[in-house]
């Protein structure tokens, strides 16, 4: 022990315990670099030739495989600032500045408190005393060469990984329906049954334009939906399940899709509790984009014009897009109609009237931005008889073609959901039969394992009938919109539409 460090520590600080902070940045490292880990703990030795007895050296390890850039969800950290807080510790010890804290108002938090309680600080250069200036202030030089260090790497990980991405060789985790190959070229996924389901999503939404029906139309054939599993158990897996609206809107808004390689559509935020949030990016703001970079189940256009739609149909509150998409209720012009006196978009109101929920039109543009008064307001029901006189005259002369559009249609749909159910129908069968294969490859003396397989090739039969007698029941409704009756109706069509255009019992959405 030298003499220098042999004065910096006195009866005071041996009265006090001794604290070991050990932390690796990741797990990968807790496992592969061990030395580093052995170094530190090593450390004990050193506080034992200070004079700590080895019971009270207090060894905190429960950061290991996380990252020191911050101390949140470092409850390591935090006991050890709380008990140098509280004046409990004599001496804390760490391989090097950066095990403590990669953060500079993390580092100097410590240093003020170590100060302030008498604590020493010992790092396998030598031992500080913060309350000293020349100690705090090489301490606080070291912490932030250790902050510098971190951004230094940050930057050469960064800069590597944008510089790759600018030439589309950076490889990122693909969305369902694509794959890279053994040349690292992004290709439609070989499985047939992946592909006619995304390319029916895409179909659905260039007829509709609308996500909603999109999900309206897959649950209510019965088509699942792939999704792959990006980590953990049965990563690469594909399970299949009912869409919902927010994963239909992730397909839409993903340019890889339309062959497009991007990237920086995402940025890293910390929210009120620090924790890491994703928010996206417009697309001017996009670090990389390359369209056509490589094969997509849609054009480039296509996907401009899909964006398009989906920005009309938000409902928003900003004067471009308040009213824009007809909401509830039985007003015909809701969100079409303009103000003739300041150009607006004209509000539905509605009031009781005879039993009945009338529509008026008002202008409330001032009231809502200004408050001021109401530009105008208009009974709705003798504009939307004009407006549906004006609708039934144009479309009484394409009343067959769109009879004949309609039955097309629909058996364009049916046949498309028969051969994508088919397609699950004969998954669920290779399934049932792998499940065969494997329990008649067992033992039958091994019972653990035998019954274990039984279990599951039961499991998988059981999938089967329940898939099997869905597409059955499934396949007699469909049949039931082909059929001559419907087929009758739907030509009546174009001398019913009157009739049915005015019929109260119409849903007016």
């Amino acid at each position: 022990m030298s003499t220098d460090i042999a004065m910096k520590v006195d009866a005071d600080h041996l009265r006090r315990d001794a604290f070991l902070y050990v932390r690796q940045s990741s797990l990968r490292q807790v496992f592969e670099n061990t030395e580093s880990t052995k170094r530190q703990y090593a450390l004990r030795d050193r506080a034992v030739a200070l004079g700590w007895p080895i019971e009270r050296v207090h060894v905190i390890d429960s950061d290991l495989g996380l990252s020191g850039a911050q101390s949140q969800d470092r409850d390591g950290f935090q006991h050890l600032v709380s008990e140098v807080a509280m004046g409990h510790a004599g001496i804390v010890l760490g391989l090097e500045v950066s095990r403590l804290a990669r953060n500079n108002a993390d580092w100097h938090r410590l240093l003020e408190l170590a100060a302030l309680s008498r604590t020493l600080i010992m790092d396998e250069d030598g031992v500080y005393d913060p309350a000293y200036f020349n100690d705090r202030m090489l301490l606080g030089l070291k912490g932030t060469m250790s902050e510098a260090e971190l951004h230094i790497l940050k930057s050469r990980l960064q800069g590597g990984i944008l510089n790759k991405a600018r030439r589309g060789e950076l490889e990122m985790p693909l969305p369902i329906g694509l794959v890279y190959t053994p040349d690292a070229r992004v290709v439609l996924d070989p499985d047939r049954q992946i592909q006619d389901t995304v390319r029916l999503l895409f179909d659905t939404f260039r007829e509709t334009g609308s996500a909603c029906a999109v999900v309206r139309r897959l649950r209510g054939e019965k088509i699942l939906f792939p999704r792959r599993i990006r980590r953990g158990i049965g990563k690469g897996d594909v399970l299949w399940n009912e869409i919902d609206h927010s994963r239909v809107l992730q397909i839409l808004h993903n340019p890889r899709y339309a062959g497009a390689f991007a990237y920086g559509r995402t940025r890293t935020a910390y929210n009120a509790k620090l924790k890491p949030v994703q928010l996206r990016v417009a697309r001017s703001d996009w670090q990389v984009l390359i369209p056509d970079a490589h094969e997509g189940y849609i054009s480039w256009a296509e996907y401009e014009r899909n964006q398009t739609a989906l920005e009309q149909n938000a409902a928003g509150f900003s004067p471009g897009l308040r009213g824009r998409m007809p909401r509830q209720g039985s007003g015909l012009l809701q969100g079409r109609l303009l103000c003739g006196r300041c150009g607006a978009r004209m509000r539905v109101h509605y009031e009781p009237f005879e039993g009945r929920l009338r529509p008026y039109y008002v202008c409330n543009e001032a009231v809502v931005r200004h408050a001021g008064k109401h530009c105008q307001w208009v009974r709705g029901a003798p504009v939307d008889e004009a407006v549906s006189a004006l609708l039934l005259e144009v479309m009484a002369p394409a009343a067959i073609d769109v009879a004949l559009a309609v039955q097309q249609e629909i058996t364009q749909r049916v046949e498309q959901a028969t051969a994508l159910r088919g397609a699950q129908l004969q998954r669920a069968r290779y399934e049932a039969e792998l499940a065969r294969r494997r329990y008649l490859k067992v033992d039958p003396d091994n019972r653990l394992v035998a019954d274990a397989l039984e279990a599951d090739w039961n499991a998988r039969l059981r999938d089967l009938d329940a898939l099997q007698r869905e597409h059955e029941r499934q396949n007699e409704a469909d049949h039931s919109l082909l059929d001559e009756p419907a087929q009758q109706r739907i030509r009546a069509l174009t001398a019913d539409f009157p009739r049915i255009w005015n019929d109260e019992r119409t849903d007016p959405v």
